[in-house]
């Protein structure tokens, strides 16, 4: 029997009833197909995508490699659950990926089919692998919503609230990004790596002692916190602070794996070595597939069967994996991450540094195409810093843009519990389709500044 063919308004108030109310949305349009850049709904409307599904279509909806791949893939082995056999795609994505980890003791690999999922088994993996309980998160950062990796969540409340108590042993340290440190944007990068550091000392001699961590978990760029990059001074601090006291560290690479930020992977802008790196969104272009890649020493200490998963490493989803990286090995998306990259950061900057504009705009910031502006905020006097007296900041400013964009049919987000916007295009994104969305988000922020 065919699907009813149903408007989106029809589709939308069919979702409003049935669909539960926990899942929120940006709004009810309602999705039938995505090309490249383009999302189009059920009435035919097209839009241009700037969320990537959150970080996840790197390559953009539907690429056509990846799609080949996987629909041969169905045609041959759709599922192998990975505790009874290996399935052929599970080792050749493997294989894939070991000659691009961003260090060679990176070299045993378990996959699992979300972010979160993944968090869960590398805090499974430090707790089993150290004997040790404790672990180390810090203000901002997000890892997920279940009853682990919400522990280690602190970029909102509403991830988590009513639903504990969540996993205990948990303790969360300020990350150097001015606002977890009570001080303003102009801050210099040395000063907020200091106060980190000194946050991080105090809590291991006042909250938990260092025997007693198994590990500390960190994301690189900080996603629903802002989209903050970590300086690499502080993430080389961190892997100092382990070593000496045999504390594992975990690199959350979810959303800045697969040339998010530029390179295969963030670390590789610092040349972090983690103990552990969590990796997803990017990994298989939408299919659902995540995983944790460690050292041979270290995932050999886990217990035969604790890791696992009925849907674990699924076959359509890693023959995808291993077309996204046949595209991604080719260089061309590198490259165009750099110019892309290079052409929003420049009009992103040319607005804060206009006289029409520059008064609303706090910060510009991220790494790559994993980018974002935080405006200022009238209830938050570290945003205001720098501005004359008695100039006016409207509220909201980050909805406000978001909503201009959208009803020129730009998709974007917000982010974090400051008033942040963020651009996260899939990465083969075009210098025209760039141009047009930085069009319409500079006539955004214009328009705010006009209206107040």
């Amino acid at each position: 029997m065919p699907a009813p063919v149903r408007t989106t308004a029809q589709w939308a108030d069919f979702g409003r009833e049935h669909v539960g109310r926990g899942l929120g949305r940006l709004r009810d349009h309602v999705i039938v197909k995505g090309e490249g850049m383009e999302l189009i709904t059920a009435d035919g409307e097209r839009l241009l995508d700037f969320t990537a599904g959150i970080g996840v279509t790197n390559l953009g909806h539907c690429h056509p490699v990846v799609s080949a791949a996987a629909a041969e893939q169905v045609s041959n082995l759709v599922h192998m659950q990975c505790s009874i056999m290996f399935s052929a795609p599970y080792l050749q994505l493997i294989e894939r990926l070991l000659p691009v980890m961003p260090h060679p003791s990176l070299d045993s690999f378990f996959f699992w089919n979300s972010g979160a999922e993944a968090v869960e088994a590398a805090i499974k993996l430090a707790r089993q692998a150290t004997g040790r309980q404790a672990i180390v998160c810090f203000q901002g950062g997000y890892h997920g919503r279940t009853m682990g990796s919400g522990a280690v969540t602190r970029s909102k409340t509403i991830y988590t609230q009513g639903t504990g108590p969540l996993m205990g042993g948990v303790f969360a340290t300020a990350y150097p990004y001015w606002h977890s440190l009570g001080v303003t944007s102009e801050t210099p990068e040395a000063e907020l790596v200091r106060l980190a550091e000194h946050h991080l000392d105090m809590l291991l001699r006042q909250q938990v002692a260092p025997n007693e961590v198994a590990a500390m978990i960190i994301e690189p760029v900080q996603g629903e916190g802002g989209y903050v990059p970590c300086p690499p001074a502080f993430l080389h601090h961190l892997r100092a602070v382990c070593d000496k006291h045999g504390i594992l560290l975990i690199a959350d690479e979810v959303q800045t794996g697969f040339f998010r930020t530029g390179k295969y992977f963030c670390v590789e802008h610092s040349g972090l070595r983690p103990d552990i790196m969590v990796f997803a969104k990017g990994v298989a272009n939408g299919f659902p597939l995540s995983g944790i890649v460690s050292r041979k020493e270290l995932m050999d200490k886990m217990d035969v069967g604790s890791l696992g998963g009925t849907y674990a490493g699924n076959a359509v989803a890693c023959a995808a994996g291993v077309a996204s990286q046949e595209v991604f090995q080719t260089g061309e998306i590198e490259a165009n991450v750099a110019a892309r990259s290079e052409q929003l950061y420049n009009a992103l900057h040319a607005l804060k540094a206009s006289p029409k504009t520059g008064h609303l705009i706090a910060e510009i910031r991220g790494l790559g195409l994993m980018t974002a502006v935080e405006f200022r905020m009238p209830s938050d006097p570290l945003t205001l810093s720098g501005l004359p007296p008695n100039t006016h900041v409207p509220k909201d400013i980050g909805k406000r843009v978001q909503q201009y964009c959208l009803e020129r049919n730009l998709v974007t987000l917000t982010t974090s519990c400051f008033d942040t916007i963020r651009f996260i295009p899939a990465l083969i994104v075009s210098q025209e389709e760039m141009q047009k969305a930085i069009d319409i988000i500079t006539a955004a922020v214009e328009n705010v500044a006009r209206e107040g």
